[in-house]
């Protein structure tokens, strides 16, 4: 990553250092924001201001498991908003949020390229399709029951 010291020479770049951050991170942190604000001379507001305005910054650190939830048009049409209320039923987590353990993120996005599989989800980048709710409960409980049978 570039270094911050070098970036922050120039204010046009503040961008490129959030989203340099947020790569190695997965998110924007308290500390990032006070680093970056220091390196580019400027009040942490100003860039947490930067970070609110642009969806593509998270402030929440992303859970183990990050569940994309396709909501493309085959996928809305076929129940994409059902199965993010499954989700949000069965984890108490929204679009945008991360479970209280750190477990589960959830985030909703435009398309997985997967239309003849809808209603689709990925968790870390692996596809389940033609999503029931039983079906879903199931891949939820599978990654659930993996994490306890690692922990414990």
């Amino acid at each position: 990553m570039p270094d911050l010291k070098d970036l922050g020479k120039n204010k046009s770049n503040l961008i490129k250092a959030l989203q340099k951050r947020q790569e190695a991170e997965g998110y924007i942190s308290d500390r990032d924001i006070k680093e970056i604000s220091d390196a580019f001379s400027m009040a942490p507001v100003e860039v947490e201001g930067v970070v609110s305005f642009y969806t593509q910054f998270k402030r929440i650190a992303p859970g183990k498991y990050k569940i994309s939830v396709c909501d493309g048009t085959a996928c809305h049409i076929k129940g994409s908003s059902l199965v993010l209320n499954w989700i949000t039923d069965e984890l108490g987590i929204e679009d945008g949020e991360t479970d209280e353990d750190g477990f589960f993120s959830m985030d909703a996005v435009a398309c997985l390229g997967c239309c003849s599989l809808a209603p689709v989800i990925s968790i870390n980048g692996k596809v389940y399709g033609n999503l029931t709710r039983k079906k879903l409960l199931k891949i939820l409980n599978d990654y659930q029951q993996k994490e306890e049978a690692d922990n414990g």
